[in-house]
């Protein structure tokens, strides 16, 4: 798969937000054994330790763990899952609503106009 990456954030913070969303959206399994820093630093064709530093982070955010020997896998704590999945889901409409905000509608009307599609 073909990323392009944009120059206003972090390289490694756009790979965690890739990852995360292959996870949420269940594209990669709980419990499923993720590429190796190697193997994702070839598909995303960036420096290992970028990969390392968004794998550290996915780590902290315990959306992966690593077993000593044996790699790092996606945690089976759906709970955990799903509540990365809510975050990702309030910064989107978040996001929206402040940019419809911009265009002069509050909150409520923006509510209205999607209530009626």
């Amino acid at each position: 798969m073909k990323y392009t990456f944009d120059n206003e954030r972090p390289i490694y913070l756009q790979i965690v937000d890739i990852i995360t969303k292959e996870i949420t959206n269940g594209i990669i399994k709980p419990g499923q054994k993720i590429l190796s820093v190697r193997e994702y630093a070839m598909e995303f064709k960036v420096n290992p330790n970028t990969i390392s530093k968004a794998l550290m982070m996915l780590e902290n955010d315990a959306l992966i763990i690593t077993e000593r020997t044996n790699g790092k896998f996606v945690t089976s704590n759906l709970e955990v899952i799903n509540k990365h999945k809510e975050t990702i889901i309030k910064d989107k409409i978040n996001s929206f609503i402040e940019e419809l905000s911009q265009l002069g509608l509050s909150k409520e009307e923006v509510i209205k106009i999607l209530k009626e599609n």
